[in-house]
């Protein structure tokens, strides 16, 4: 079911609030999709998702090998008969701002502060498509 990313219905949006490890899907340089799981915070005010991760993966150096305008991605959930997926085009952050905001985000709703990391890395996705059953 289609749904709009900036707009989802409450029990969509709830899902989302909700403790779940989630995938991401990748494009590798070959094409090939590369699937790991990550936690993401949804924002659909500002049409983003947020993954925080290390510099130095696998999932950066495919978003990065897909040139400036970023990679097309997927992030996915699923709990039993409900799941929920958000696409976009990611791209790497790497502002301080924008890393402590995204593990404040993670924080709230994985309920943990990850072990500070200096190579810690934002995959930030812009929003162009959701779908799902929640």
């Amino acid at each position: 079911m289609a749904i709009d990313p900036r707009n989802p219905d409450a029990s969509y949006l709830s899902f989302w609030r909700d403790h779940h490890m989630c995938t991401l899907t990748t494009p590798r340089p070959d094409g090939t999709p590369h699937v790991v799981a990550v936690g993401v915070t949804y924002d659909p005010e500002g049409g983003r998702a947020r993954v925080i991760t290390n510099k130095n993966s696998r999932k950066v150096a495919n978003i990065l090998a897909a040139g400036p305008e970023g990679a097309r991605v997927a992030v996915c959930q699923v709990d039993k008969g409900r799941w929920a997926t958000l696409e976009g085009v990611a791209t790497i952050r790497t502002e301080a701002e924008v890393v402590a905001d995204a593990v404040s985000r993670y924080a709230e709703r994985y309920g943990r502060t990850p072990t500070p990391n200096p190579d810690r890395v934002v995959i930030e996705i812009a929003l162009t498509r959701a779908m799902g059953r929640a």
